[in-house]
This record gives structure tokens, sequence and C-alpha cells, in this order.
């Protein structure tokens, strides 16, 4: 699994990420129809499958987005993993916490989109629809959007990550310009730019 994890971190994955993502997406739904049918247990558990995806989206987006900039793609899986770990406790009743888990993954998609962005080997656009997605999981906190607008906030939420999935499915990402950032992140500072720093 350690070095499964390190190859993986080694490429884009992309096409396996949008596949990830689309098991993310139909299992989510799955949970919904089942709850939706009163079948709770069967609901919780199709949730719980979904939430794992969502774990193993997060791992390998963080190997995709490292080359661009490690530090955010890092905060970003923080983020993600606890919203996941707050969602999951939320199933349980006793061991919920008093917090959406809205709170992380609209910090998340922020993060995302500004990597997606800046990326150069996804389309800006993704990375724009990702960040007003963030904006939007934030925004649903405030009870008064929440009554309001939760609905378009929601579609809006779903049209940016399926279009971010169906584009690393279909078309995946510039394998070329990843590995001219990947190659740029893992080489040491040269003298002159330490000098820059020191200075």
């Amino acid at each position: 699994m350690v070095q499964w994890a390190k190859k993986a971190l080694r490429n884009p994955n992309a096409r396996i990420t949008g596949v990830v993502y689309l098991l993310y997406f139909l299992t989510a739904i799955f949970a919904e129809f089942l709850l939706g049918r009163n079948l709770v247990t069967y609901g919780t558990a199709a949730n719980l499958i979904a939430t794992a995806f969502y774990m193993v989206l997060t791992l390998l987006f963080y190997g995709m987005f490292k080359p661009v900039n490690s530090s955010l793609s890092l905060l970003a899986a923080i983020f993600s993993l606890a919203g996941c770990a707050v969602m999951t406790l939320g199933y349980f009743p006793r061991a919920s916490l008093p917090f959406s888990p809205l709170l992380f993954f609209g910090l998340y998609c922020l993060l995302i989109g500004y990597l997606v962005y800046r990326s150069s080997f996804l389309p800006t656009i993704l990375g724009v629809l990702m960040v007003f997605a963030g904006l939007g999981w934030l925004a649903i906190l405030v009870p008064a959007i929440a009554n309001n607008l939760s609905l378009y906030i929601e579609v809006l939420g779903i049209v940016a990550e399926g279009s971010l999935m169906l584009w690393l499915v279909v078309m995946g990402v510039n394998i070329g310009r990843w590995n001219e950032l990947a190659n740029a992140a893992a080489r040491p500072p040269s003298i002159a730019s330490a000098v820059r720093v020191r200075g």
C-alpha cells in the first residue's frame, strides 16, 4: 500500500481520479435513493462507501496538484479529510459534531479551484467553477442563504464537480505540462535562488 501510494504521487492518474470521482457520485446518488425509500441502514452504508471513495479521491487530487503548490495541495487534503471525518460522524447521531462538514468541503473546493486555475494542465474554467462551488458551500452555512438559495448552490456544486469529473474521465490532463511542473518541483533550489531568499 505504501509503495502504491508513492507510485501514485509520481504521476497525475487523471483518468483513475476521474473514475473514482464518478464512483463517488454514483454511490452518493444511490445512497440518497435508498434514504428516500426509508432504507436507512442501507443508505448509511452506501454513504460510508461514498465517503471512502471521496477520501481516495482526496489523496489522488493531492498527488495531482502537489507539483502546482505542495503546501496548498496538502492543506486542501487536510480540509477534505476533516470534512469526511465530520460527515462520517454525522451518520451516527451520538458521535456527531455541532458543525457542518460543508465548512471543510467549501474550503476544499476553493483550494482545488485555485490549484486547477494555476495548474496549466487543466482548463482554467474548471478552476473558476470549483471556486464558485466552494463559495456556494460556505454561503449555504448562513441560514438566510440556505433557506432561499440552497437549491441553486447545490446545482452549482454538482455542475462544477461534475464538469471536473467528466473532464478527467474523458480528457485527462496535459501530461507534458504536468511532468514539467513535477520535474521543476523535484529539482533542488539553485544557489542563486537561495542567495535571493537569504537576501
